[in-house]
Formats: structure tokens, C-alpha cells, sequence
């Protein structure tokens, strides 16, 4: 009786084992197959960045921007933002493109006016928002 309980309470364990084992697999393979595209990203999303302008010396200072993105579910990107550079703040829109990666995550890029410069970000889109 014993050896059959014994027996038995490792059939248990290996059972529990085995689907805490699928459990836990089961939501990484369904993250790492999303199948995201373009179209994966619609809508309107703030956006915020802070650091440091290092060149040209007479642009180099703090720099920050507060603004909403516009993603239009084809690979296009719009936007308005306020800047704040060396303390002084300016309005400016963007306009470019973006590419959504099959796993979520993705690039833009945008030329920003009136400054005539471009800028390049990563994102991840979270179906958790």
C-alpha cells in the first residue's frame, strides 16, 4: 500500500508539473505570435521626450516635448507637439512614416517643422492599454 501511494502522489506531482509547465509556456507563445502589422496601430497616442541637445554648440542645452501622434493604420504619422529648448518653448507639427514589426514592436520617424529636423523613435504597442 505504500509503494502505491507513493505511486500515486508522483503520478499527482508529475501531472501538476507538466501544467504548470504548459501554463506558463502558453502566454509567452501567444505574445511571440501576435502577427502585429501597420494596421495593428490606429489612433491617437501622447507622447513625451526629455534629454540633451550635445550639436551644434550653439543649439546644445536641455530639451523636452509634450505632444499627441496620430497613427493612421497604413504606415503614416502625424502630429502636434510643444518644444522646450534652453528654456525657450515653440509649437511644431510632424509628418513620416512608421513600420510595425510582426512581434509589436516598431519604429517612426518624422520630420518636425518649422525646425526642419528629423527624429526617430521605438515603440511597442501593448494590447494592455
Amino acid at each position: 500500500m505504500n509503494n502505491r501511494k507513493c505511486t500515486t502522489i508522483g503520478k499527482v506531482f508529475t501531472i501538476a508539473a507538466a501544467l504548470t509547465l504548459g501554463l506558463a509556456i502558453t502566454p509567452t507563445a501567444s505574445a511571440q505570435y501576435k502577427g502585429c502589422s501597420n494596421a495593428s496601430l490606429r489612433g491617437s497616442f501622447s507622447q513625451t521626450g526629455t534629454g540633451v541637445i550635445t550639436s551644434p554648440p550653439d543649439q546644445a542645452g536641455p530639451f523636452a516635448n509634450v505632444g499627441m501622434l496620430y497613427f493612421d493604420g497604413n504606415g503614416g504619422v502625424t502630429g502636434e507637439l510643444t518644444i522646450s529648448q534652453n528654456g525657450m518653448s515653440a509649437q511644431a507639427t510632424e509628418m513620416g512614416t512608421y513600420t510595425v514589426n510582426s512581434d509589436c514592436t516598431g519604429t517612426y520617424t518624422v520630420q518636425i517643422n518649422p525646425f526642419g529636423f528629423s527624429s526617430q523613435a521605438l515603440f511597442a504597442i501593448d494590447s494592455n492599454r
